[in-house]
């Protein structure tokens, strides 16, 4: 049975360890298969990320996230012992950082060697994201589009009363977002800030404001939350447990899932966005990247450059008219079907597995 050796850049709770295991779970009956996550210390992981792949000898060295500690390790145990390198990615990671601003110029320097060489030498990228596929394919990389997944039997419509009477957001409607809030001092926003502003746009109608996630934003959402005097209809729930996590999104009537228009938004879609569409969620998105391929017209919202200071004025705008005509909500239970054709884990694995032989050569 060929081995493969799956290294994740992330803990066991985080959104690529959690992909890490779906699909671990799901190729075990056609692979050996082994599973290691990174510490919060870099230079150690890789060290010990290297121990194991030169002990295990895996046929593949599949790393989860293009981060230093798990591309690195795979590399030089590509190059001391062969075997076949792949490289799972959501991102354009120097694009990303060098639009957010949180790295200084050593900092993005190392990020675009990081890329380079994960593009490089790597024989299998796998990305997510339908424009990044064609945007590395252009480049003659050898890529394999594998989206962003979610298990359709624990993500479904389901009640929610608990949450809402919990939160008190009985009787009104609910705008939500799911993930890491981390600011950004070049952009001076963050994961979240659009249902603030929304809310703050519409403070005269009766709106809720549901938050899941932690992270630097949160302070400066709060913030926000007390400039435009809607702290009490904002509620910052903090991380959840992840099995709790599809409880949560079935409380909200209305998700965001924002990309900025440049080439880091367009590559992505984020694990979200399959979340809301398997709970039948109605979402409004920034039409960018495959939120525009996956979502109806009625869900998607111009976005115009890397900060557009006129979109939360459109989304307000849409959110405003879902109000007045709420029986359009219910759409959102199409996305159901949606989710399971293009995001279920078990036609994903199935994708992998594919990609594996023919990486190896067993195809």
């Amino acid at each position: 049975m060929t081995r493969v050796a799956f290294l994740v850049n992330g803990d066991p709770e985080s959104a690529i360890g959690l992909r890490a295991k779906e699909f671990a779970i799901r190729l075990q009956n056609d692979f050996s298969v082994s599973i290691s996550f990174r510490s919060t210390h870099k230079i150690l992981s890789a060290l010990r990320f290297l121990w194991l792949l030169m002990r295990m000898k895996p046929r593949v060295s599949y790393v989860f996230d293009m981060g230093y500690s798990g591309v690195l390790a795979g590399i030089v145990h590509k190059y001391l012992s062969g075997g076949s390198l792949f490289v799972d990615t959501g991102d354009a990671i120097y694009e990303l950082a060098r639009n957010s601003g949180s790295r200084g110029k050593v900092g993005l320097l190392l990020t675009r060697l990081l890329e380079s060489a994960s593009l490089r030498l790597s024989d299998v990228i796998v990305v997510r994201g339908s424009f990044h596929e064609e945007l590395l394919a252009a480049r003659h990389i050898r890529c394999q589009l594998v989206h962003d997944g979610v298990d359709t039997r624990m993500f479904r419509p389901s009640s929610s009363d608990e949450i809402r009477r919990k939160y008190g957001l009985d009787g009104v409607i609910t705008l939500g977002v799911v993930g890491s809030s981390v600011w950004s001092e070049k952009l001076q926003s963050c994961y979240g800030m659009e249902l603030v502003e929304v809310i703050g746009r519409l403070r005269q109608l009766d709106l809720r404001g549901l938050l899941v996630g932690d992270g630097t934003g949160i302070p400066h959402l709060k913030r926000r939350c007390r400039k435009y005097g809607i702290e009490d209809r904002v509620v910052f729930v903090g991380r959840v447990p992840y099995a709790e996590l599809p409880g949560y999104i079935n409380a909200m009537d209305i998700c965001f899932s924002t990309q900025t228009n440049d080439l880091a938004g367009k590559v992505r879609t984020t694990a979200k966005l399959p979340l809301y569409m398997a709970c039948g969620r109605y979402v409004l998105a920034s039409k960018v990247g495959e939120a525009a391929l996956v979502l109806p017209d009625e869900m998607l919202v111009d976005y115009e450059g890397c900060k557009d200071e006129d979109y939360y004025d459109r989304l307000a705008a849409r959110v405003e008219q879902l109000i007045m005509n709420p029986d359009r909500l219910a759409a959102g239970m199409k996305n159901v079907d949606a989710a399971r054709a293009t995001f279920e884990y078990s036609k994903l694995a199935e994708k992998v597995a594919e990609v594996i032989r023919t990486g190896c050569g067993n195809s």
